[in-house]
């Protein structure tokens, strides 16, 4: 059954809605000013390898170039990188500051010049604005030191499937969300707090999440009445524009397990989180972009790209491309992008 939103958010739903419809009908044209060549190291854990999962491909048919660098570490927290990083400055040769691929995080920061550095919150405490502090903080100090030319930007997460398993726990800890929508809530107002306190902006891939959810039309919803225990190999329940991997069978062990993943994000949730982040990065919109996973159906690709596009233009907190996103100061000395090398995604 369709959730029953808060005032305040039944109010920001409809003016997005409203707005979409108008987008919907009138994609940007293409850049005029060439292909552009953006470099982005990011800084985070399998939420990012989900909402980059197919970056590269649209940035291709866009006619643009990217070079990525991963920093990832599965579930990790804004902490654990900020330990990392923090001992590296007690001891540059400690292997606690290396990542598995043997990188250290200032040692990346000065391999290439970077146009942004994205961070990003484990999607379990996204809510509680103070796990971020004192680790986004930090981060960002050596990032501005030892990467002056990048903007810093906060890779927005996402709420969890609004039938997953977090939010019928029968004894949760004290301030754990009860519903997607408290989730939500809670990462929209951490995420807007911890950017204005570092003065950098957002990839609002969790706004978007929570607008396709929301969607009369492509909207997922949970199959009523259902009971996981009551299936059997290898049936699953609908799971229609779902954007979170969901249910699905284990069959590695002899007696096939049923999971459900709520957290990580499917093919269609991947593909709308790389829409975001194109947008974000490059100032263009991705309506009409040429690259969309076939399974997606062209129908509901371009709803996505739609609903990317919207995210992306409902705050100003937002980033809005490389030029866009800097300074007045920052646009005077912006050095020149000569070097167009191919894409170079590593650590992916």
């Amino acid at each position: 059954m369709f959730r029953t939103s808060c005032f305040v958010c039944l109010l920001a739903l409809s003016s997005l809605n409203a707005r979409l419809s108008s987008f919907a009908g009138s994609p940007e044209p293409p850049s005029q000013d060439g292909p552009k060549h953006i470099r982005i190291l990011t800084i985070g854990n399998s939420f990012t390898h989900n909402a980059t999962r197919f970056l590269d491909e649209i940035v291709e048919a866009a006619g643009h170039k990217l070079t990525h660098k991963m920093l990832s570490i599965g579930g990790s927290p804004l902490e654990r990188h900020a330990k990392m990083a923090m001992a590296f400055e007690s001891d540059p040769t400690s292997e606690l500051a290396k990542y598995k691929s043997g990188d250290t995080l200032q040692e990346s920061l000065k391999s290439e010049p970077w146009d942004f550095v994205t961070i990003q919150q484990l999607s379990f405490k996204s809510h509680n604005v103070e796990t971020y502090r004192p680790y986004a903080q930090q981060l960002a100090e050596i990032i501005r030191r030892d990467a002056p030319q990048a903007k810093l930007l906060l890779h927005q997460t996402w709420a969890y499937r609004n039938d997953d398993p977090r939010f019928s726990r029968v004894n949760p800890s004290a301030g754990e969300p009860a519903t997607q929508q408290e989730m939500y809530e809670g990462l929209r107002a951490a995420y807007r707090t911890i950017t204005s306190e570092l003065s950098a902006n957002r990839i609002p891939v969790g706004d978007a999440f929570w607008i396709a959810d929301n969607d009369p039309k492509f909207g997922y919803q949970p199959p009523e009445g259902f009971d996981a225990k009551s299936l059997e190999y290898p049936s699953l329940p609908e799971q229609k524009h779902s954007l979170h991997v969901g249910y699905t069978w284990n069959q590695t062990s002899d007696k096939p397990q049923l999971k459900m993943d709520g957290h990580h994000a499917n093919l269609a949730g991947e593909y709308l989180g790389a829409c975001v982040w194109f947008e974000c990065l490059y100032g263009e919109s991705p309506v009409g972009n040429e690259f969309a996973p076939n399974q997606l159906g062209a129908d509901y690709a371009a709803h996505l790209q739609t609903i990317a596009h919207q995210a992306a233009q409902q705050g100003g907190d937002v980033a809005h491309g490389v030029l866009q996103s800097l300074s007045a100061a920052e646009k005077d000395s912006a050095r020149p992008h000569q070097d167009v090398r191919g894409r170079t995604p590593s650590n992916k």
